[in-house]
């Protein structure tokens, strides 16, 4: 899934789909009739066939009493016909079998199938009223009832089964209707649960996706319970927040925007600004190495303009004159050099500065100055080592480095050798890393963590504006870099600056 598909209120929930509510809801209420009928209708259907079959039973029952009285009263009035009174008895809607037994337990008369007569057991005795479940000669359920008449026992088997299938179409019946009526109250449920919960939800939803993509209202869902009116009314207030926070959060955007802009601004202005002040503290430094080339020009000169000075001698001083002038001009070069303003780098192109030529020209400008004065510099630069930034930038970096580095060693004891390190190398593929290195004090502990912030700095006031190493910082990390205190160094200061770079030989163009 794309971003822009994550961040879509419809194609998030989309990808969640499973069953719809509506389905969900149908499904639970099936459920429940189906735990709740299926156990009722089989108790039914028990209690049906329980029933029919005591209605047979008892119906059995009073077949045989009817026989067994009409067997009494014909076998005291005419025992030969005892058979033939039988047969009336048998038949469609009657008995299987009818079997009059003596007192000797033999059968007196029958009347029906012979195979069910055949399969009767003869009753105990001394006979009594019973009642027997079971299978006539055709697989067909059946129930043998035994009844004394007198001396005589009657046995009677009669069909169940007739009973069986009415019972069975009774038991159809219930089922059909249950299932009609759980029909129709899933269908009922269904209507009213859309009714008072889903499209309630499934409004509440649609206008909080009209907020998520911009609307500025929130309507509220007409009808449904009222869970849900306080549902929508919570939604509402959270989406009216949720748009006074948008719109409060735009506006502070524009001002982090527009003070990201001044900020800028205030960034470029300061660093001119600090580059001036490196400048007019060079100036102080270079007065001296300006100044005595001057003097010696206009003692020169005062000495050309004698009449008396030979020609050999006038040529003499006027090379020296222009000797001492190129110093002058050599010095004042460098200086304009690093003050001027950067020109920008061609579109798209990031400006690669080679690292030596940037030291020595920062090493040049450095010396003149009077905490320089007696300091050994160490310089261990990889050979064609380029950094990605500009050389006016470099070069103010670095001037800033070695100038705090002389001044750290100015306030040491003088008798003790002053040293001052420069590495160059290339970390990696793409990285280079710079370090200047000194054998002063160092930074305290507690200033290294904010040696970088600006107007932090261990110069005496009116000695340092604390705004050189700020630059610096902004300088390095504008050019995707870093600068920072070394802590692992202990016999001094070590700033370590790394940025973007590459060795590029002499043969590449």
């Amino acid at each position: 899934m794309t971003t822009a598909e994550a961040d879509d209120p419809k194609t998030s929930r989309g990808a969640r789909s499973g069953p719809g509510l509506r389905l969900q809801i149908v499904l639970a209420l099936a459920g429940v009739i189906l735990v709740a009928y299926v156990p009722l209708f089989f108790a039914i259907a028990q209690v049906t066939r329980a029933t029919s079959f005591a209605y047979r039973e008892e119906a059995a029952r009073a077949l045989g009493r009817a026989v067994a009285a009409h067997v009494g009263d014909v076998a005291e009035r005419d025992p030969g016909a005892l058979s033939s009174r039988l047969e009336s008895h048998v038949g469609e809607g009657g008995a299987l079998a009818v079997a009059v037994y003596d007192r000797t337990g033999a059968i007196e008369a029958s009347a029906g199938s012979p195979p069910e007569i055949a399969a009767f057991k003869p009753p105990a005795r001394p006979y009594g009223e019973a009642a027997t479940r079971v299978s006539s000669r055709g697989g067909s359920r059946a129930l043998d009832v035994v009844l004394p008449a007198g001396d005589r026992a009657v046995l009677v088997r009669v069909r169940t089964d007739e009973d069986a299938t009415r019972s069975s179409e009774l038991v159809r019946g219930i089922a059909l209707y249950m299932g009609v009526f759980a029909l129709a109250l899933l269908v009922f449920a269904y209507i009213v649960l859309t009714r008072a919960i889903v499209r309630p939800i499934e409004q509440l939803a649609r206008a909080a996706d009209r907020v998520a993509n911009g609307a500025r209202a929130f309507d509220l869902p007409a009808g449904g319970a009222r869970e849900i009116a306080d549902l929508g009314s919570s939604v509402r207030s959270m989406a009216s927040r949720l748009i006074a926070d948008e719109k409060t959060l735009r506006k502070k955007v524009e001002e982090l925007t527009t003070t990201t802009r001044h900020l800028g601004e205030t960034r470029e202005q300061l660093a001119g600004s600090e580059r001036m002040a490196s400048v007019g503290r060079l100036a102080a430094g270079v007065a001296h190495e300006i100044g005595n080339p001057i003097a010696a020009i206009m003692g020169m000169h005062d000495i050309i303009d004698d009449a008396e000075t030979a020609d050999e001698t006038r040529a003499d001083f006027l090379k020296r004159m222009r000797k001492e002038t190129e110093r002058i001009n050599v010095v004042v070069r460098d200086l304009l050099d690093y003050a001027r303003p950067e020109s920008g780098p061609p579109s798209g192109r990031p400006v690669l500065t080679e690292v030596s030529e940037i030291v020595g020209d920062a090493l040049a400008l450095v010396r003149p100055q009077k905490e320089w004065k007696g300091v050994d510099v160490d310089v261990d630069i990889e050979a064609s080592l380029h950094v990605a930034l500009s050389p006016q930038r470099l070069t103010q970096v670095l001037l800033n480095l070695l100038l705090n580095a002389g001044a750290a060693l100015a306030d040491g004891p003088t008798d003790k050798v002053r040293t001052v390190t420069l590495r160059a190398r290339l970390m990696g593929d793409t990285k280079a890393r710079i370090e200047v290195e000194d054998n002063g004090p160092g930074v305290p502990v507690e200033l290294r963590d904010r040696v970088f912030d600006p107007f932090v700095t261990t110069k005496d006031v009116g000695s340092g504006t604390g705004l050189g190493l700020a630059v610096c910082r902004g300088i390095v990390e504008a050019a995707k870099g870093r600068i920072y205190v070394d802590a692992q160094y202990t016999k001094g200061a070590r700033f370590v600056v790394e940025l973007p770079g590459t060795v590029i030989s002499a043969e590449e163009p």
